[in-house]
């Protein structure tokens, strides 16, 4: 046996598994209840785009994320949601939407961006890129802010 394909992780009490790892996210709901929730906002962004709002769509969105374990499907149907979203804007509105967005939803923006930008086959990579720009923009234009008050 070769040493290269010894797991050595497996000797070592405080290695930890993936699922040890995602186990710290979870938020204590079913697979069926998250994917109950994803479907609920999906359907409230929809509405939201049907009527025009674009900026209440996005931010809906946004909202409670499915983070954990076996929710690949529901993770999948909020990508989806969001880049449905995010491609109806211009992209002379992005940086205003952009500098409404708490930290928090620039997070969680961020996440869905490289979410879909992992799989061009499903999403145009060319609207999350300029989404991208826009998020990291104002992100550097708030450390340089914090850097001069200090």
């Amino acid at each position: 046996m070769s040493w290269r394909t010894i797991d050595i992780d497996q000797y070592d009490e405080d290695a930890y598994t993936e699922d040890e790892i995602l186990a710290e996210f979870e938020t204590g709901l079913s697979p069926e209840q998250v994917a109950s929730a994803t479907q609920t906002r999906s359907t409230d962004v929809r509405n939201m785009l049907t009527k025009g709002d674009l900026n209440s769509a996005l931010i809906r969105a946004l909202e409670d994320p499915p983070y954990g374990r076996h929710l690949e499907a529901s993770k999948a149907e909020s990508t989806k949601a969001v880049s449905e979203v995010l491609t109806l804007f211009r992209a002379a509105d992005i940086p205003q939407f952009v500098k409404s967005l708490s930290t928090e939803q620039q997070d969680v923006l961020m996440k869905y961006l490289y979410a879909g930008m992992g799989k061009p086959e499903q999403y145009n990579s060319s609207v999350f890129l300029t989404w991208h720009e826009k998020v990291k923009e104002k992100i550097e234009k708030e450390n340089e802010r914090e850097k001069q008050e200090n």
